[in-house]
């Protein structure tokens, strides 16, 4: 098994003191929000902020902005999240889905809108986890403001990790869920001088876009029971040695992709023509030939780069190529 290395997946490894302790006290977390170094990431529409021209060649760049600079359009504490300290520069996320986007366009300096799932590849890995991070924490924040027990409005403690049930008789607690997904790499060595890989296409897919399979994990199930149902459910295949590899965060909106190897028991791919469109098994020398996600190219291509399914192929094509 190839040891996890963070730099290689996308979205985690975030080197930031998320001050877990002091963001219990309210008062702690507005006064970090009056620091006068205090840098705000916006966010509208799960669209983060960032300064990128897509048909030049620099980098995208996370834009944040301080309090002073965005006082007219920012939304009360309710709108917004405490990220944590970066060498105690205190950085929040605020959701200004409520207000016309022109607004934050409007702001000082070269910026646009952009949906992480466009660049986040091609930004720095700090600021790749930490865009994602605000995105997740503030889709959270703006699907949950209402108690799930009882239908009272749920207030934003914590910094906005804690939402808390306004009615005194129910008072539940709120925290971030984050659903776990599987998702896995099947190998075939049934002919050992030509290993092979599974790789299927979701009805969802652009066409020629292959990746590894997924799913998310059912009430009462393991995690390797869950890579052996989702396997025979997407493609018939039965598989076994089923092998932990890696874990990405995954805030499209709000899962933990848990990445595993399998062993195929069986290679006759039956796909369900409705969730998977196609499946097949390729060698390392087919994968070599493929085009990347966006490239617009004809034939197959691989997933994106930011994705812990392109991090499980090149890693068993480094293994086995």
């Amino acid at each position: 098994m190839t040891l996890f290395n963070k730099e290689q997946i996308y979205y985690c490894g975030l080197e930031l003191d998320r001050a877990g302790e002091q963001r219990k006290e309210n008062h702690w977390v507005n006064q970090q929000l009056q620091h006068d170094q205090c840098r705000i990431f916006l966010l509208h529409n799960n669209r983060n902020l960032m300064q990128w021209n897509r048909d030049s060649n620099e980098m995208p760049v996370a834009v944040s902005h301080q309090r002073v600079e965005t006082e007219a359009i920012l939304p009360n504490l309710e709108s917004m999240v405490f990220l944590g300290l970066d060498k105690d520069i205190p950085l929040f996320a605020a959701d200004l889905s409520a207000r016309d986007e022109t607004d934050i366009l409007d702001l000082p300096g070269e910026h646009d809108l952009i949906d992480l799932r466009e660049a986040g590849w091609l930004l720095s890995n700090q600021e790749a986890a930490l865009l994602a991070y605000a995105r997740g924490l503030l889709y959270w924040n703006r699907h949950n403001g209402y108690c799930s027990n009882c239908g009272s409005i749920a207030e934003s403690q914590q910094g906005g990790h804690l939402r808390l049930c306004t009615n005194q008789q129910c008072g539940r607690m709120h925290f971030p869920r984050t659903d776990p997904a599987v998702i896995m790499l099947v190998e075939d060595f049934s002919n050992p001088d030509q290993p092979r890989c599974l790789l299927g296409r979701n009805s969802r897919f652009p066409e020629g876009l292959v990746s590894t399979l997924a799913g998310f994990v059912d009430p009462l199930e393991t995690l390797e029971e869950t890579v052996e149902r989702e396997v025979f459910e997407e493609a018939g295949v039965r598989v076994d040695r089923v092998s932990y590899q890696a874990s990405q965060p995954w805030p499209f909106p709000s899962s933990i992709m848990l990445g595993f190897r399998a062993r195929a028991v069986t290679t006759e791919i039956k796909v369900d023509g409705i969730e998977i469109a196609e499946a097949h098994w390729f060698t390392p020398k087919q994968l070599k030939t493929f085009g990347e996600w966006g490239d617009g190219g004809e034939g197959y291509c691989l997933p994106r780069r930011d994705s812990i399914a392109r991090y499980l192929i090149e890693n068993w094509m480094a293994e086995v190529g």
